[in-house]
């Protein structure tokens, strides 16, 4: 196997590919930004392995956009209790995630397991919107199949995109609800691969352990992939450091408020004179004075005109 770059300390996202560009690999470890959305969410352990399997997920399919300024986001609507779970990642694979109920408290499946297909229901859709800087943003929908978000997320690639994909997730949660660990692998069939190829990839995934049992035996996604793709001579193209990164700030809360509309805004100052907005993402709170705002209001653009010229 060789290598085209050697790991830096931090790099927890990977690409590779194989040496005949037949099947492209993603890894993450995650374990970091799972932790930080279960400290900001306050989440129970259900709903900690809900989205942190969607936020895994999320930075991989970032990492497979074309711009670092572009966006992905998923949204799951499944019925469950857990309510709306949303995850968003940028062009770098950094995320930022919400769940609309982040404490759940369902029995485990007969195995043992957290029983998110439960917590986040399989009567709903997946939903995938990609803003490539466009006026309007690609949306791909697919029915939820298990709730699970690994089996969703295979689903999503095979119906809305026509690419045969393995999805691999897991969040191992603690009896004290802290995240032991997190991660997740995306493989990719490429046009042009053999039948041969298909045969010895679909061998090698069967026979590779649970994502979080590999993190919890010390195991890294460099070694993943090199399970994944045994056989196959894969060169790593990327690494990245990623991280749960929230990008809200007061001047987004301002813009947000301008694009009410300056009446809805002195109603709402009529109401309450100053405005409390929480992020979603990162709940952090915003205290906004209106009647400043007001003060503030941008004038109007006017549009230019062009002088009439007159016809004989």
């Amino acid at each position: 196997m060789t290598m085209e770059q050697k790991p830096q300390e931090g790099e927890n996202l990977i690409r590779g590919i194989s040496k005949n560009g037949g099947v492209v690999f993603y890894g993450v470890d995650s374990t970091e930004i799972v932790r930080e959305m279960e400290r900001m969410h306050k989440t129970s352990a259900v709903t900690t392995a809900a989205l942190g399997r969607l936020l895994t997920a999320a930075s991989m399919m970032g990492m497979m956009l074309k711009s670092r300024s572009d966006s992905i986001t998923l949204q799951i609507k499944g019925g469950g209790p857990a309510g709306r779970l949303l995850a968003v990642s940028d062009g770098s694979g950094n995320v930022k995630g919400y769940v609309q109920n982040p404490v759940v408290e369902i029995p485990p499946r007969e195995d043992g397991h957290l029983n998110v297909g439960a917590a986040v229901g399989r009567d709903g859709t997946l939903d995938v919107i990609r803003d490539l800087g466009l006026r309007d943003p690609y949306i791909g929908q697919v029915p939820l199949v298990s709730g699970e978000i690994a089996e969703d997320i295979t689903s999503y690639f095979a119906i809305s995109e026509q690419v045969p994909t393995v999805c691999a997730l897991g969040v191992l949660v603690n009896k004290d609800l802290s995240v032991q660990c997190a991660g997740g692998f995306i493989v990719q069939l490429l046009p042009g691969a053999t039948e041969e190829e298909i045969t010895a990839l679909e061998a090698n995934i069967k026979a590779m352990p649970p994502v979080t049992t590999m993190l919890s035996e010390g195991k890294s996604i460099q070694d993943m992939l090199d399970m994944a793709l045994q056989g196959f001579n894969p060169e790593i193209l990327d690494r990245e450091h990623v991280a749960y990164v929230c990008d809200c700030s007061e001047e987004r809360v301002k813009r947000m408020i301008y694009s009410l509309g300056k009446p809805e805004v002195e109603k709402l100052r009529d109401e309450d004179p100053v405005a409390e907005v929480h992020c979603q993402f990162c709940d952090k709170c915003y205290h906004i004075d209106l009647g400043k705002l007001l003060e503030e209001w941008p004038a109007p653009q006017q549009e230019e005109t062009q002088p009439e010229t007159k016809q004989d």
